[in-house]
């Protein structure tokens, strides 16, 4: 979503707001695919008329933004999540762990202690009103809750070490990934194997019965959804391993690239089906 679908300031631009709810309702099935959480998917999409469910970070969580309920969680084993927790003390790490409790995704944090971590917090509770639990350690509520969920935030280089030893967790999958908005900052996020862009778009697939899915991205994590996709199209402004790979190359974000393809494919789609009628 955000580098694909949203602008630079991290919204949908008048246009995209108002082409795609025109699309949507003229029978386009339109979701999302994102790391972004709950809340923040929420706000951002509040304006569309979404007709189908999104799916949240990176495949962990499928949401239905109109029953407000959560259709599948891959949560992730008590154990592993303990031996990650171990890893981020041996190299002094700290981000973020989510979890699921009842009806509610938690967010927990331990400290903030780079400018990384405290621009995020700040961020997203000014922008989206979103809430934080702050506890002492997050291995108190392991057992509590369903833990889905973990990101860190650095410079990678300080992020590479720990990324070396998770690869040895074998039921675990990871992205590391730069971030759009911020230079030097890239997100490493932890969760389960059977948590991805590809099995949440095999989900929703089968559970709707679609015959063809067309994907777009823009990052490192869209290369599961790449995979899931009858087509898949990079936008200008994606990374160079995602372009080589993808079906095609569109316009950039800032320029509503995802919408504009949207309505040339949906303008060609109609003109066939008229002269197929003739």
């Amino acid at each position: 979503m955000d580098g694909t679908l949203l602008n630079a300031q991290k919204e949908l631009s008048e246009y995209t707001q108002h082409k795609l709810n025109l699309l949507i309702q003229r029978g386009l099935h339109f979701s999302i695919a994102t790391a972004r959480t709950t809340v923040s998917v929420t706000k951002i999409m509040s304006t569309a008329h979404m007709n189908m469910p999104v799916i949240l970070m990176n495949g962990a969580l499928i949401y239905d933004l109109v029953a407000k309920q959560y259709l599948k969680i891959e949560t992730l084993a008590e154990s592993t999540v303990r031996a990650i927790i171990s890893l981020l003390r041996k190299y002094k790490l700290y981000g973020f762990m989510y979890a699921v409790s009842g009806k509610r995704l938690i967010t927990y944090y331990e400290k903030l202690d780079t400018t990384f971590l405290q621009n995020y917090y700040q961020e997203r509770v000014e922008r989206y009103g979103k809430t934080f639990d702050c506890i002492a350690d997050f291995s108190d509520n392991i057992r509590q809750d369903y833990v889905v969920y973990l990101t860190l935030m650095d410079e990678k280089r300080k992020l590479l070490g720990v990324v070396d030893e998770l690869k040895f967790l074998s039921d675990i999958d990871m992205v590391l990934s730069h971030d759009v908005y911020t230079e030097n900052l890239w997100y490493l996020e932890i969760y389960s194997k059977q948590a991805s862009k590809y099995n949440a778009v095999s989900y929703l697939r089968n559970r709707y019965d679609f015959t063809k899915v067309i994907g777009f991205g823009d990052n490192f994590n869209d290369i599961p959804l790449f995979k899931a996709c009858d087509e898949f199209y990079a936008v200008g402004n994606a990374i160079d391993e995602l372009k080589n790979i993808a079906t095609g190359v569109i316009e950039t974000n800032v320029k509503n690239g995802v919408t504009n393809f949207i309505l040339e494919r949906e303008g060609s789609f109609n003109q066939e089906c008229e002269e197929s009628q003739d």
